[in-house]
């Protein structure tokens, strides 16, 4: 317009340089030409003035993002994705990466929705919420290439391998602009175990039972232990840790080092396999919990640990959570080294007994800790059970049972670790099919676990919800699973996770020990961590996907138009 505007003012004039001696007749306007140009006077100075007043904005807004070391939200500009009429072809260029074949891709309505929701996640898809295509690679390079073609065509990337995480972590915000990879299918291999030094490399896709069925050969184990059917890719995004985090320590311990394909399709390797190394930044910290935001791990070296040589499963009942609660912090303070501290409450239990969880149906139904008690002898292993089990008396226990064999030992530790599926059918059963679970977790210094505890199941009982609580009592990590079956009871449950998240945070906890941010506790993170170290954390995200096409909008926000927290 302005420039039409222009032209329209000085259509039919000439113009004549000017010179000191020009002497000639003055130049004149008189009548509609002088209407006219006074008229594209108008719009030059106020198209003029308009465009200095926004490019003096942009470059001041340039000007506060490079002279900061923190990125606000407000001084970050909505991002830009791959328009829907360009996807088609940029799709096909991801297929042809991985060969046209169609072994390798899937468009299906069955495999778009098992890969964009779980009926067990915390936060769902909405309908609209599909990616375009799921990509299943088969190597490092096809990985990188096709990073490299989302990158520069701007179209969103969710990494996925297991699918069992539960705050939404894999939730494709950006809809039918997303490409999901998916390196469960073919990137899957143990690579190499090096036994000397007790570290084995194995690609992103591998099941962690897997690995530890394969290590228990040699005599070892992997230190983490988190939910059934979880992979390392997942495990080391999550940063997950499970029962054994207590004796072996959290993905977080347990890296070596990552084979990691940036936003841009550039692959690193962090570092190689020394036990430890002061050689520049701890890039193995930066992408381990990263959910995805700043690349897709492919490959890890992770610790290994040998097995304990004599190790048994004791079940030790309690008049109330809070003694059990207690007991376990004591174990800890009194520098009690035990393989697992697992604490179930009474209604995990009733649950236990009602779904013929283990071999009997008659444990006490209790507040009760599971042990793990292990050693390189006998003698070893009965000295610990005895120190346990005066403690245990010394925090009002009721009981003190063993497995008596290695099948009730693996029976009762299964009971701990299908939890969560015990729960939800005993939800179905009572509530009917339809309804749902929402699981979380805290995890607190372990001087306050106990308080936490027990007010957080005082609230639970006191609601109409079926609930259960279980915790890693040894690290002061616990979970709550609530079941609800329509919008009403899901408010509830809203609550009571709030209440839960805010009671850890005020006693100088987090709002999650081990299940990850997601979407779901994006609001949660904010308030135990601040605003400016969010903001850190924007900076690091942009300055590694400038485009942010890495598993957007999760964590924390990236667009300042962002509303996704209003998934349920």
């Amino acid at each position: 317009m302005f420039k039409n505007s222009l032209s329209r003012c000085f259509r039919g004039f000439k113009f004549y340089r000017s010179y000191s001696n020009y002497d000639g007749p003055s130049f004149q306007l008189t009548g509609k030409r002088k209407k006219v140009l006074e008229a594209g006077s108008k719009y030059v100075i106020a198209g003029g003035v308009g465009y200095a007043i926004a490019d003096t904005l942009e470059h001041n807004r340039n000007d506060r993002n490079l002279g900061k070391s923190v990125l606000p939200l407000d001084d970050v500009r909505p991002p830009q994705y791959c328009e829907p009429k360009k996807l088609s072809r940029v799709i096909d260029q991801i297929k042809a990466v991985v060969g046209n074949n169609p072994e390798n891709f899937t468009q299906s309505k069955a495999e778009l929705d098992s890969h964009s929701d779980t009926f067990f996640s915390t936060h769902h898809a909405s309908p609209e919420e599909r990616p375009a295509i799921v990509i299943f690679p088969k190597s490092t390079e096809e990985v990188s290439q096709i990073v490299s073609i989302c990158h520069d065509n701007r179209v969103p990337v969710v990494p996925f391998s297991g699918g069992t995480s539960l705050e939404g972590h894999f939730l494709p915000t950006r809809r039918s602009g997303t490409v999901v990879l998916d390196l469960s299918k073919y990137m899957n291999k143990v690579l190499k175990l090096n036994k000397t030094d007790l570290d084995v490399e194995v690609e992103a896709g591998v099941p962690w039972e897997d690995l530890n069925e394969m290590l228990g050969d040699a005599g070892l184990l992997f230190g983490c232990d988190p939910g059934p059917g979880a992979q390392i890719g997942g495990c080391v995004a999550n940063s997950c840790s499970g029962t054994n985090a207590y004796r072996y320590g959290t993905m977080k311990e347990n890296v070596v080092n990552l084979t990691v394909v940036l936003p841009d399709g550039t692959v690193i390797k962090t570092r190689k396999r020394p036990r430890k190394s002061s050689a520049g930044y701890n890039l193995n910290g930066l992408f381990t919990g990263n959910e995805g935001t700043l690349g897709i791990v492919i490959r890890a070296t992770v610790k290994c640990h040998v097995k304990p040589k004599f190790q048994t499963v004791a079940v030790v009942p309690f008049k109330t959570i809070g003694d059990a609660a207690a007991c376990s912090s004591s174990f800890t303070q009194q520098g009690i080294h035990l393989d697992a501290i697992e604490l179930l409450d009474d209604n995990m239990m009733k649950v236990i007994n009602s779904q013929a969880a283990t071999f009997r149906n008659d444990w006490k139904e209790q507040p009760t800790l599971f042990l793990k008690i292990g050693g390189r002898n006998e003698t070893i292993v009965q000295e610990l059970i005895n120190e346990v089990g005066n403690i245990a008396k010394a925090h009002n226990s009721t009981g003190f049972e063993f497995a008596k064999d290695d099948d009730e030992k693996l029976l009762l530790w299964e009971a701990r670790k299908y939890a969560l599926w015990s729960v939800i059918e005993a939800g179905k059963s009572m509530k009917g099919q339809n309804a749902n679970v929402w699981t979380t977790d805290v995890a607190l210094p372990i001087s306050n676990f106990a308080r936490v505890i027990m007010e957080t199941k005082k609230e639970m009982n006191s609601s109409p919800l079926i609930n259960a609580t279980v915790g890693h009592a040894g690290d002061g990590n616990f979970h709550a699973f609530l079941i609800y079956k329509d919008d009403n009871e899901r408010k509830i449950c809203e609550d009571i996770v709030a209440n839960m998240v805010r009671r850890a945070i005020d006693a100088d906890g987090t709002c999650t020990g081990e299940h990850g941010v997601g979407i779901g506790k994006r609001q949660y993170i904010l308030e135990e961590l601040g605003q400016e170290p969010i903001d850190l954390m924007r900076k690091i995200k942009l300055a590694i996907d400038p485009h942010r096409i890495m598993n957007p909008d999760k964590i924390f926000k990236i667009d300042p138009r962002d509303n996704n927290d209003s998934h349920h």
